[in-house]
């Protein structure tokens, strides 16, 4: 098992990594949208939200040595299901190897976030 950290994603607000790599696959923690620089969440839009939790998620990715098209699972989620739609445009640019999803709403998000996303991806 290795830890995977970079100062290019925000940094875990918790006892977590930002993720781990074992047997071949890298497990991350959910990616809200928080500017790594600041630590504040960046847009007030779903669409604005989803960029930077996807721009977060990348940069984890790369510091793993993988990328989207490796990505085999995801799981999203959003402050408002009414968001869906969407978070599905901003999140079909990047995930276009369609890997397996769960989405749902929840009843709250850290830092009044709109959305996070984690995600399984394979590390060869």
């Amino acid at each position: 098992m290795k830890t995977i950290e970079t100062k290019s994603a925000p940094a875990a607000i918790g006892p977590y990594s930002q993720a781990i790599l074992a047997n071949g696959f890298l497990y991350t923690s959910g990616q809200i949208p928080l500017n790594p620089e600041t630590g504040a969440i960046e847009g007030t839009s779903i669409e604005a939200q989803a960029e930077q939790a996807v721009k977060n998620l990348d940069e984890i990715l790369k510091a793993a040595g993988s990328d989207f098209s490796k990505v085999v699972k995801t799981t999203c989620f959003l402050a408002h299901i009414s968001d869906f739609a969407a978070f599905n445009a901003i999140y079909e640019k990047y995930f276009i190897s369609k890997p397996a999803r769960s989405c749902f709403e929840v009843a709250a998000l850290p830092k009044g976030a709109l959305v996070e996303i984690e995600a399984v991806a394979v590390v060869e």
